[in-house]
Parts: structure tokens; C-alpha cells; sequence
């Protein structure tokens, strides 16, 4: 399960830590990402960091898409993952899809490309950015848009019962093994 724990250099979800127990009690690998704005990069790493306070089996994330008037720029995507990396330790993944593609163009890029790619591209062919040979995670659904919506059992989904779902094209032990590395 990858929760959305904050937004720009304020923005937190409460939900959040509630969560985060629920899916510990039920053994589910964690993760956690910021929602990037426009925002002091530094403020949102701090914003970030403190509040989904990640241990060292947390997945973390980037989220970098539409934020119409408040757009995170990829210079910023840049400091936000260098910055996040240098206080855990790890490359955060980065999460994305038509923005991603769009701001990167046909250009490869090896600092995006040196990050995992968690690819939002609902339908049922993925296609990653140049910089990337292939996803590491693909959000194929958002429960609404994309094929086979499922719902999971214990899991409620939004307020219309909705459920992102992506795919890993490995096994459970892979998946377990990169998670937060």
C-alpha cells in the first residue's frame, strides 16, 4: 500500500498515521508520497520527512503531476529526490505519467532514468519516457479510468468506493526485496 502523506510545504493528509497502523496490522508493505508543488523544495522534504516519518522499510515516493498554478518544476522534482536521498539514504521512486513525458520530451535523462519509475498510465498498454526502459510499478487504474477496476477486500477505496491499482512484473519475493531500497 503507497499512502499519499503530503502535499507542497504544508499539506498533510490525517488520515495518514491511522493508515499506516491499519496496514501494518494486516502485514502489507508501506509506502509513502508527497504530492509536489510549487513550493520551497526544502519545506516539502521537511514537510515530507517529518510527517510520514519513513523507517527503513518505508517505500518513498515523489508524485510529480498536474498542479495547475502551483506546478513543481523538474529542477525541483531534481532537489526534492537528491534532497530525500541524502537524508535516508535511498532514492525516493518517482511516480508520473503524461506530465512526466511531456516536461522530459524525447530527451534521456540518466538522472531520471537512475530512479525508479512508478508509471500512472491508465489502459493496457504502458509506455515509459525515454529515460526508462521499463516501469517499476504501473498504476493502471484509478478505479474509475483503465481496465479490470477491482475492489480488495478491507480496503475501502475513496468516498465512491474507487481504488488506484497497479501491477509489478515480478514476483511477491521481488517486490518485497525492492520495495524500500
Amino acid at each position: 500500500m503507497i499512502y499519499k502523506a503530503t502535499t507542497g510545504a504544508t499539506g498533510r493528509d490525517d488520515a495518514y498515521k491511522g493508515r499506516r497502523a491499519l496496514a501494518s496490522g494486516a502485514n502489507l508493505l508501506w509506502g509513502a508520497y508527497h504530492w509536489g508543488t510549487n513550493a520551497d523544495v526544502a519545506a516539502q522534504v521537511g514537510n515530507f520527512l517529518s510527517w510520514a516519518e519513513p523507517d527503513k522499510n518505508t517505500l518513498v515516493a515523489l508524485d510529480y503531476e498536474s498542479t495547475p498554478g502551483n506546478q513543481m518544476t523538474l529542477d525541483q522534482v531534481r532537489e526534492f529526490v537528491s534532497l530525500v536521498a541524502a537524508k535516508l539514504g535511498r532514492k525516493p521512486v518517482i511516480y508520473g505519467g503524461a506530465l512526466l513525458k511531456e516536461t522530459l520530451g524525447s530527451a534521456k535523462d540518466q538522472f531520471f532514468g537512475s530512479h525508479r519509475l512508478w508509471l500512472a498510465q491508465y489502459g493496457e498498454h504502458p509506455g515509459v519516457q525515454s529515460s526508462w526502459s521499463n516501469f517499476w510499478l504501473w498504476q493502471y487504474t484509478d478505479g474509475e479510468a483503465g481496465p479490470d477496476m477491482k475492489k480488495v477486500a478491507g480496503i475501502p477505496g475513496d468516498s465512491k468506493g474507487r481504488l488506484d491499482c497497479d501491477h509489478f512484473a515480478g514476483s511477491p519475493q521481488q517486490l518485497t526485496a525492492e520495495w524500500a531500497s
